[in-house]
């Protein structure tokens, strides 16, 4: 019995966790994933290592980056203005790759800031780097939106 009392805490905890970073995302806020949420939110990769199959609700872009990077400190204010203008049509989450090493090891990132962008049906698409000033970087992500997560 107190098994099953454990067990449907844990599946609670879990749902609030999830539900949570729903709602902020509802919002036009940034979610950040540890290995957990990336699997229930983004893709479990351990149930499917030979393909992708998608999680999420909303195509998204999962910023991959370190509190040390520079590039990623740039990148990091436009895609919160991009997350608050996308709202209700993308989800913006970023993965601390000094954190959740497993998770940059996955998806083969050798430097950063990357970004994967996950559109809602079709395989996602890997990007590195920002351009060479913030105005060019936001054209950059905004032209990946619309051709990968918003096919317009």
């Amino acid at each position: 019995m107190r098994n099953k009392i454990v067990l449907a805490g844990l599946i609670i905890a879990l749902f609030c966790v999830v539900r949570t970073s729903s709602v902020l995302a509802a919002e036009g806020e940034i979610v950040k994933l540890d290995k957990a949420k990336f699997k229930t939110m983004i893709m479990d990769y351990e149930k499917n290592p030979k393909g992708w199959k998608f999680e999420g609700k909303l195509p998204c872009v999962v910023d991959f980056y370190a509190d040390w990077c520079g590039p990623c400190k740039t990148a990091s204010p436009i895609l919160e203005e991009l997350a608050r203008k996308y709202k209700g049509q993308i989800v913006v989450y970023k993965v601390n790759t000094d954190q959740e090493r497993e998770l940059g090891t996955v998806f083969g990132i050798s430097s950063i800031p990357a970004f994967l962008w996950v559109p809602k049906t079709g395989n996602p698409t890997m990007s590195s780097g920002i351009s060479r000033t913030p105005d060019a970087t936001k054209e950059q992500f905004e032209k990946m939106i619309q051709d990968v997560l918003l096919k317009k």
